[in-house]
């Protein structure tokens, strides 16, 4: 890949050759099938909980955004995928060492080229997040993003860590659920009706 080949997709929109630079969707739903996976929120209720080695235990970890971890014993220590919806800082790759990246937003201007070839790299199909906010009547967040792409894999079991949905606010900023575009409400319920629907999923309290 060239530099001035992603730029160039990038500026005329180009989804298909952006798409092209990284993993296809059937076979990052490869490499999901028969795995346990445990995908780990950003709630700050984690933290005060023994769940790290659960955590730890699964096939996959993935992580959201910028990927908080407090201690071992409450978050676990690896980072296998991490799902993000704005630029990561160069630090927090190279400290997450993930073996794949998935770009989760449709913004696709702050994308930017070291991500691609930072660790294998998978694009979220514009489809799929405005299939997400069109049900929700919000802009979903990453974290149910992965969700939804999760349940359209082949994994053996889903666990869902360190969601509360806003509860407890979130370990990555300081922001009230009112300064986001998110409905959490609707999530939450979009999250119960999933797993009453999907045995694989597993939502891990907190409290």
């Amino acid at each position: 890949m060239t530099p001035l080949a992603f730029y160039w997709a990038k500026l005329t929109h180009n989804e298909e050759k952006l798409a092209a630079f990284g993993i296809r969707h059937a076979d990052l739903l490869v490499q999901l099938s028969g795995k346990s996976v445990a995908l780990v929120g950003n709630a700050r209720a984690l933290g005060q909980t023994n769940l790290g080695a659960q955590i730890d235990s699964a096939d996959i970890v993935i992580r959201i955004n910028s990927a908080p971890m407090p201690t071992a014993a409450t978050h676990g220590t690896r980072t296998d995928w991490l799902a993000i919806s704005l630029p990561a800082p160069y630090e927090i790759l190279t400290n997450r060492a993930p073996k794949i990246v998935l770009w989760m937003t449709p913004k696709r201007k702050r994308l930017s080229q070291y991500l691609i070839e930072f660790a294998s790299f998978y694009l979220n199909p514009q489809s799929r997040w405005q299939s997400l906010a069109d049900r929700l009547g919000a802009r979903p967040t990453t974290g149910l993003m992965m969700i939804d792409l999760l349940g359209a894999s082949q994994a053996r079991e889903i666990n869902l860590y360190g969601f509360d949905f806003f509860t407890s606010l979130s370990l990555s900023g300081d922001r009230s659920a009112a300064q986001v575009p998110h409905d959490f409400a609707n999530e939450r319920d979009f999250v119960l009706y999933l797993m009453n629907c999907d045995a694989r999923f597993k939502l891990h309290k907190m409290a």
